[in-house]
């Protein structure tokens, strides 16, 4: 498998890279620091030496460099799978929030998503299958205090997910949103999990492995994983 992850040099895009990895796939992951994609390259080598592993460091929030990072990959392969990981958190409200905050997340957490598909889309469309995972958060579904205008970030990814979906069920290409609640990763600093209240990045992974695995004529269309206790 030909696969594509953006934020893909920790959390939860280091775990699916690890998870496809196992597969012996050929992966490109991309992210804003190179020494972070090298050393997560040099991790999976190390485990699964089969696997080819290329990296591309890019700022997604700059619509030159998306298109940069996709002129890359289609020099290395039409993709069979493409997470969009990429995103920034900001917690803010929709009113009291900058305005420099809700556009910083608009464009890593939507636009970039959407300019990188765009691109991709018709090497895809032309070998007719597919799978684009829009990693959108439980953000995307709800509001609640403090994450205002992140949460519109998300919803707008959500709303590309679900119009993308519908538009390319006759391209053979399968569309699923992602709806993760709270997940150890960086973004959660020094959060005490010694009693596993919030989820793993793995958990997350895993979905997104099962999920690609069906037959051509089934897709899992929302995935909605939470906490057992539930959202923090």
């Amino acid at each position: 498998m030909n696969i594509i992850i953006t934020g893909g040099s920790k959390g939860m895009g280091k775990a699916m890279a690890f998870e496809f990895a196992a597969a012996t796939s050929h992966i490109i992951l991309c992210a804003r620091n190179v020494e972070s994609l090298q050393s997560t390259k040099n991790e999976i080598l190390q485990k699964f030496p089969t696997c080819t592993i290329d990296i591309f460091s890019a700022d997604l929030s700059i619509k030159t460099e998306v298109k940069h990072f996709a002129d890359f990959c289609l020099n290395k392969f039409t993709p069979d799978i493409l997470i969009n990981n990429a995103g920034t958190y900001t917690p803010g409200n929709t009113i009291d929030g900058t305005d420099e905050d809700l556009e910083k997340m608009m464009h890593l957490n939507f636009y970039s998503a959407f300019y990188l598909t765009k691109h991709l889309l018709p090497s895809m469309m032309s070998q007719k299958r597919g799978h684009i995972f829009n990693i959108c958060s439980i953000a995307a579904l709800r509001a609640y205090d403090g994450g205002g205008t992140y949460s519109i970030s998300k919803f707008a990814l959500n709303g590309f997910s679900q119009n993308l979906r519908h538009e390319m069920k006759p391209h053979g290409i399968k569309v699923t949103a992602v709806f993760p609640g709270a997940v150890l990763t960086d973004s959660w600093g020094n959060f005490d999990n010694s009693n596993n209240r919030i989820m793993e990045a793995t958990d997350i992974s895993k979905m997104i492995f099962a999920a690609s695995k069906l037959s051509p004529q089934a897709v899992v269309e929302e995935i909605t994983i939470r906490p057992q206790l539930g959202d923090l």
